[in-house]
């Protein structure tokens, strides 16, 4: 058991001591700096980038259903033949709604855009959270059987909608179904006038393409009687989405596609985590370079301590204990630096957490948040700790490594 706790003790004595060349003690102390600091700034990144990941989930999730049902061949489907009241009596599903896409040209004064129109059914509003994303006006569809339309902030500004114009409506301008654009381009299009209630704000890519309507004013715009292009459905919470995925398949069969929320931004969600391990990597490069402090300061303490080795060598120490107390040095840098720097990482980034102290912006309000996301994962220390003790234990192998050729056999 002493032998065992031999090379721990030597070790603890040389990290701790002063040594006989000033210098080893300054880059010693380098080394650990330099490990605490790559420590902290990845584990402060990994949870920035988790708090970024997830406000645009929640975003996208305010805007996205948790499952939707489209056909896999062609564009439109009945909802008369849509076994709806099957879907519904699935426990944990509380909410359907029925939704028309389809692009259209929105013409507002002498201001002209395409968008995608999403024609909605009633039960939208208990589904979505996009009345929280409004930027101005109120969520209204519908006021005493007269349809709104609610245009995304990217298409709003576009056409240079006004909410307070009751003299110029929005007009929504599709292609008929059975138009010939030879006869005349009135008569190649149906048209609808709206006015706009709401302006929403989500993400770009929703902002600048979605202006949301009633189902029944798309529906009569696009001459469908009972169409829809999908269904949406709502889950209450804590309901299990796979399960309920694979019932629903069950049911549909071949012919209809279900999607989750990944699989309906299945690009957004790859492109997000490979953002992370590509910034994960890069540090994870920076922290190597800086244990190269952990060589230099292996290596001067060797020669420092060529002479203690000789005299460990002689009362009959053998290069694998003399090799130990080396390598155990070298690790007890690393793990030093990195329980020090998640521990300062995580202290930054509670403090972020609460406090917001590092803001986004000039403070003129035009970000969705004020601060720095941050979320803390507990994986993710894990991860560094792993991380840089496995660079620690690599860059301390090499000058222990010399060891073993140049100076366990020196004489005194």
């Amino acid at each position: 058991m002493a032998i065992n706790k031999l090379p721990f003790f030597i070790a603890k004595r040389y990290l701790f001591s002063k040594k006989s060349h000033n210098i080893i003690n300054i880059i010693s102390g380098i080394s650990v700096v330099g490990v605490t600091v790559g420590t902290m700034a990845l584990v402060i990144v990994l949870s920035v980038f988790n708090g970024f990941e997830s406000l645009i989930v929640s975003l996208f999730n305010s805007f996205n259903p948790a499952l939707s049902i489209s056909v896999k061949e062609g564009k439109t489907f009945h909802f008369d033949d849509f076994p709806a009241d099957s879907i519904k009596n699935i426990p944990g599903v509380f909410v359907m709604t029925q939704v028309i896409e389809e692009n259209a040209l929105l013409k507002y004064q002498n201001k002209q855009f395409i968008a995608t129109i999403k024609g909605v059914s009633p039960e939208f509003e208990a589904m979505s959270g996009l009345d929280t994303m409004l930027i101005d006006g109120n969520f209204s569809l519908k006021t005493q059987n007269q349809s709104h339309i609610i245009l995304g902030a990217g298409v709003a500004y576009y056409l240079h909608a006004s909410l307070s114009d009751p003299a110029n409506p929005i007009t929504v301008f599709v292609p008929r179904r059975e138009g010939n654009i030879g006869m005349s381009l009135e008569k190649a299009f149906n048209s609808r006038s709206i006015f706009p209630s709401a302006i929403f704000s989500i993400q770009q890519d929703f902002d600048v393409k979605y202006a949301v309507v009633p189902i029944d004013f798309a529906r009569e715009l696009l001459d469908y009687d009972d169409e829809v292009t999908a269904i949406e459905l709502g889950l209450t919470a804590g309901a299990d989405n796979d399960k309920i995925q694979k019932q629903i398949k069950n049911i549909l069969g071949e012919k209809y596609e279900v999607k989750n929320r990944f699989e309906q931004q299945v690009l957004l969600y790859k492109i997000m985590k490979s953002e992370k391990w590509a910034i994960f990597f890069i540090l994870t490069f920076i922290l190597i370079i800086a244990t190269f402090n952990v060589i230099g300061s292996l290596t001067m303490l060797i020669l420092d301590k060529k002479k203690d080795i000789a005299i460990l060598h002689s009362m009959g120490a053998g290069k694998q204990l003399i090799k130990r107390i080396f390598l155990i040095e070298g690790v007890m840098i690393s793990v030093g630096g990195a329980v020090t720097g998640l521990i300062l990482g995580g202290l930054i980034s509670l403090l972020q957490q609460k406090f917001g102290f590092i803001g986004l912006g000039n403070g003129t309000g035009t970000f969705v948040v004020d601060a720095y996301p941050v979320k803390i994962i507990f994986s993710d220390f894990v991860l560094v700790f792993i991380t840089v003790i496995s660079i620690g234990l690599i860059a301390a192998w090499y000058p222990v490594n010399q060891l073993s050729k140049k100076h366990i056999d020196q004489k005194l």
